[in-house]
């Protein structure tokens, strides 16, 4: 029988599984790292900087109102220092979002290493239309006349 006929031992199994494991999670850990790289730029340069490189949105200087992003490069950089208050102040919806993206990215890689199979789960269209109720709500009230809550 020849030697690549033959059962594989324990050790190469063992191996084997490691590197099939570690495959499997290039791509969430490709994402984190990504997240992460991105994640320190903004912690490095700060959006509120006269000099900085950051693109003002352009609905506030057309319309007035802040759309549900506004502000949201200031509440990552805050949120990078530690300093949640401020980022709720600039963006509440952001830091929310930073919170559910890290979940899912940890989430995504813990899957992946423990093999599991089959389709990711896709919240039903009732729960993405009050999601974006959501988006829409916090877009109003963000906009109208009153101090934040926690102020």
């Amino acid at each position: 029988m020849p030697d690549s006929a033959q059962p594989p031992t324990v050790r190469s199994a063992a191996r084997m599984t490691v590197r099939v494991r570690a495959r499997r999670a290039a791509a969430p850990l490709a994402a984190l790292g990504t997240a992460g790289a991105a994640w320190a730029v903004v912690a490095a340069v700060d959006p509120g900087a006269p000099s900085s490189p950051y693109p003002a949105c352009p609905l506030p200087a057309l319309t007035g109102w802040q759309c549900p992003g506004c502000g949201g490069l200031r509440a990552a950089h805050a949120l990078a220092h530690g300093r949640l208050g401020e980022a709720l102040a600039s963006n509440a919806l952001v830091v929310l979002a930073a919170l559910v993206l890290g979940v899912a990215l940890l989430w995504w890689l813990v899957r992946e290493v423990r093999g599991r199979t089959g389709a990711v789960p896709v919240p039903a269209a009732p729960y993405r239309w009050a999601l974006l109720g959501g988006v829409a709500a916090f877009t109003v009230l963000r906009n109208l006349p009153l101090p934040p809550p926690w102020a």
